[in-house]
């Protein structure tokens, strides 16, 4: 099945780094074990959801994680970010399930194939002119590190700057809508990584940001403005922008640990460091720079040798002007308090619940409390057991949670806004982070911390 699929050409004729007509590279979708995906989501979804499991093979489960990755990581464009987007959930995996997929699912957050250096000449000289070396005092070919729809080069800048230079693939426009199209029809597949994730919304939300994730210059407003926001932080730094088009990103380089190795190492400390700075970030950027950061996986961020969090990449960001939705804070303090009447209110009012529904006001507080745990008290730690027993509550279609779960909608607003609370809780979980979580609430979250 591998020799399917064959690389596709660019416009000029030359020879382009992603696989990007639809024939070629919906045949290496469609090379993945699907039948196998299959049968081996039968079993994952009973031990998700409590009932007696069937032994998936380990074997069977390796050999799909490799496939997955080989195949995500060739095509590159969407299918290699749907992946990065999963690798977050794979905290919500039982124990003996998740340990062949951590492995190929983690390299989707910092690795894929690169461009050849032939192709990384033509991508600059369309961003930067044809005379783009003399903007350098040296630049290496090899990429330093490669994402989704990008890779990234360490260079200096002509002022003697470290510099990071971000290329994006082409034809990545045309990969990235056709990988999503393809990715919808075979999202069964997916129910091995995380049976409980409705795939359907992440396609949908990761098509309509395409527009904005390839125009780097649209990203480098977002990184400048972050930037500016965080500029002289003692624990949050934001490389500056230096230049940019519309596929290439200059941006000062930042050394330090990335959060996957942060993540699997032995040092509890850098782990809490870590989680605590991840989520004074997310929470804080509303407030700082009317952007939230969208896109947490644990390639985007560094620990620096000084213990600040290094954010990477600003492709992702939803625009909040006026900070987090107001509702938010209230909504979060009326359920800690148990006034389950007006937490439904609020909820409709917000439209999580429907007009026409009817539902039962101590029901919704239930199904939000366990949620709610991370900052019941001062401090949480974080864990995959945690995650997955939170996974296994709301999957279980035998369990209230399930049920209500159903019923209630996301309204558009909110739709970043719960991926990457989601995502965030997916990483704080991988890193096993102990916190004082609710602090950093109480000082971000408006409308939450009590009066006076």
């Amino acid at each position: 099945m591998w020799l399917l699929a064959g690389r596709g050409t660019g416009h000029n004729g030359g020879v382009s780094d992603i696989p990007r007509w639809a024939f070629s590279r919906g045949a290496k979708l469609a090379s993945l074990p699907l039948g196998v995906a299959g049968r081996a989501t039968v079993g994952l979804g009973k031990r998700i959801g409590g009932r007696p499991a069937e032994i998936v093979a380990s074997e069977l489960q390796a050999r799909t994680a490799d496939q997955l990755f080989r195949v995500l990581g060739e095509l590159k464009g969407g299918a290699m970010k749907f992946g990065q987007a999963l690798s977050v959930f794979e905290a919500a995996l039982p124990e003996d399930l998740a340990a062949p997929y951590r492995a190929a699912l983690t390299k989707l957050q910092d690795a894929a194939p690169p461009m050849p250096p032939a192709t990384v000449s033509k991508v600059i000289a369309t961003g930067l002119g044809p005379q783009w070396r003399e903007l350098f005092r040296d630049f290496d070919d090899k990429p330093a590190a490669a994402a989704s729809i990008g890779q990234v080069h360490r260079a200096v800048w002509s002022d003697g700057r470290e510099v990071a230079v971000k290329l994006q693939y082409p034809g990545a426009g045309p990969a990235l809508l056709s990988d999503l199209n393809q990715l919808a029809r075979i999202a069964r597949l997916f129910a091995i990584v995380n049976p409980g994730l409705d795939v359907k919304p992440l396609i949908a939300e990761l098509k309509a940001r395409v527009a904005e994730e390839l125009d780097y210059a649209l990203e480098a407003t977002s990184q400048a403005a972050f930037a500016a926001a965080y500029d002289g932080d003692a624990d949050i730094l934001v490389p500056k922008v230096v230049q940019a088009a519309e596929n290439v990103l200059v941006t000062e380089w930042v050394d330090g640990t990335p959060l996957s190795a942060i993540i699997a190492s032995d040092s509890e400390q850098e782990r809490d460091r870590a989680g605590l700075l991840l989520v004074r970030f997310l929470f804080s950027g509303p407030a700082r720079a009317g952007l939230l950061h969208a896109d947490p996986h644990p390639g985007n961020y560094r620990l620096t040798a000084d213990g600040r969090l290094a954010v990477l990449d600003y492709g992702a960001v939803n625009r909040l002007p006026h900070g987090l939705p107001a509702p938010i804070g209230p909504l979060v303090r009326m359920a800690l308090e148990g006034r389950a009447d007006d937490v439904l209110a609020a909820f409709r009012a917000e439209g999580f619940v429907r007009p026409e529904l009817e539902v039962d006001a101590q029901a919704v507080l239930d199904y939000l409390m366990p949620m709610l745990e991370p900052i019941r008290s001062e401090t949480f730690r974080f864990s995959r057991a945690w995650l997955r027993r939170e996974a296994a509550r709301v999957a279980d279609p035998r369990s209230p949670a399930n049920h209500l779960g159903r019923q209630l909608n996301l309204p558009p607003t909110y739709l970043l806004i719960h991926r990457v609370t989601l995502g965030g809780i997916g990483v704080l979980c991988q890193l096993g982070t102990e916190a004082p979580f609710r602090a950093e609430m109480e000082r971000w979250l408006p409308g939450f911390a009590e009066p006076g």
